[in-house]
């Protein structure tokens, strides 16, 4: 059996798995890679890839430490105020990768997501890291002297490899089809951690019955909306699904969703229906009331809440009370999904590695001297619009600080 020993293994190609390694400062100890990455995928970071449409959404220009969701919402403070959204984005302008604003303080490539990708194998390539893909982890151990030893197994051998410090970067449960797992977690629960439950998030919701039909019936359409649960609320567009709805809006409140809970949607914000269209009989009684509320809905969608309610008739031969209740349906939808779409269309994954046995300062286990773990796997998880990405890039930035200063003294 083949070993060797590196200073730094960090499992996970991924998002913060590669930041953390060019972020690595180490010396030089023998002929061997100062860190080895190791992923069973055959490709880096194929969620940076696929991220933004292809484009790579990879960070927010109003990263807040109230738009991530934890068990402890301020663990994540720390490694967001040391290493910020604009370290990052200096970085991706240094390396003259055209960017732009899409919305929301969205930051995208001009170009291909392939240019972040690119950036951060060079950057570990740099740093004297050595990526192996395809490579599957079979076991770790802590040694009693200190330092791990994980048996991986590579192109069909198995190789030891001995290393001072883990980096445990493998990411959640989200998009299985990209080689998602649960191998942080486990790791987590063998050295003492507690793992908070996880969910899909960032996901479409499903609906049945008579929702259902009526989402098939107006799948496709898309219209603003602010979509709300208790005091959190998420303005942006929706999308009929042919299993329910989808778009920013409902994928921001997804994550913030429970079973049997309802949503509120409005489907007119800053507008009341139920007044305007009584105002508007005063000036054009004869007009069919869905042609007036297709005045502010797309056509499909008036007509069919108008279809609903038995509205069919024009503004005079209406009532003030159904007007008002057409209105309510319109500023006030409330739904209780059944489902979501569950982890294969998630962004994310909510809950993971508890925060409260780990540093906020390095990441580091309290359980375990030299065991990190960073990005997704913790218990850490953003809104829509880069939060995650940031997430993984300053996470990955304290792991590695905190290492090359144990490694080097400095």
């Amino acid at each position: 059996m083949a070993s060797l020993s590196t200073q730094c293994l960090i499992l996970g190609a991924g998002a913060a798995g590669l930041h953390c390694a060019g972020k690595l400062m180490l010396g030089n100890k023998g002929s061997a890679p100062k860190s080895i990455i190791v992923d069973h995928a055959a490709r880096p970071a194929e969620k940076v890839r696929i991220s933004g449409g292809g484009r790579c959404n990879f960070t927010n220009l109003s990263i807040d430490p109230k738009r991530f969701l934890s068990a402890n919402p301020h663990f994540c403070k720390s490694a967001l105020k040391r290493y910020t959204q604009w370290d990052f984005v200096n970085e991706v302008a240094d390396r003259g990768i055209a960017f732009h604003e899409k919305t929301l303080g969205q930051l995208f490539c001009d170009d291909r997501s392939q240019q972040i990708i690119d950036m951060l194998l060079d950057a570990a390539s740099a740093a004297g890291a050595a990526i192996w893909l395809k490579t599957k982890v079979r076991e770790v151990r802590a040694l009693p002297t200190g330092g791990f030893q994980v048996l991986l197994v590579r192109e069909g051998k198995d190789i030891t490899v001995l290393a001072e410090n883990l980096v445990v970067a493998s990411g959640g449960l989200s998009i299985p089809k990209i080689g998602a797992s649960g191998l942080g977690y486990k790791i987590a629960e063998q050295f003492g951690h507690s793992v908070h439950t996880t969910r899909p998030g960032l996901v479409p919701l499903t609906f049945s019955g008579d929702l259902l039909q009526q989402a098939k019936h107006l799948a496709g359409l898309s219209t603003p909306t602010s979509v709300a649960i208790d005091c959190i609320a998420f303005d942006d567009g929706l999308l009929f699904t042919h299993r329910g709805l989808s778009g920013p809006s409902i994928l921001q409140i997804s994550s913030y969703w429970r079973e049997n809970t309802a949503i509120r949607v409005n489907l007119a914000p800053g507008q009341s229906i139920g007044k305007r269209l009584i105002e508007h009989r005063e000036i054009a009684a004869k007009k069919r009331v869905k042609s007036v509320l297709a005045d502010t809905l797309p056509l499909r969608l008036a007509q069919a809440i108008c279809h609903e309610l038995g509205i069919n008739g024009t503004l005079a031969d209406t009532s003030n009370k159904a007007l008002y209740a057409l209105g309510e349906r319109v500023n006030n939808w409330h739904i209780v999904p059944t489902g979501t779409e569950g982890y294969r269309t998630a962004e994310v994954t909510l809950g993971g590695v508890d925060t409260s046995k780990l540093s906020s300062q390095s990441m580091e286990s309290a359980h375990m001297p030299g065991l990190y773990f960073i990005g997704e796997t913790v218990d850490v998880t953003g809104w829509l619009g880069g939060y995650n990405f940031q997430w993984a890039w300053s996470s990955g930035w304290a792991a590695a600080q905190a290492i090359s200063v144990k490694q080097t003294g400095n």
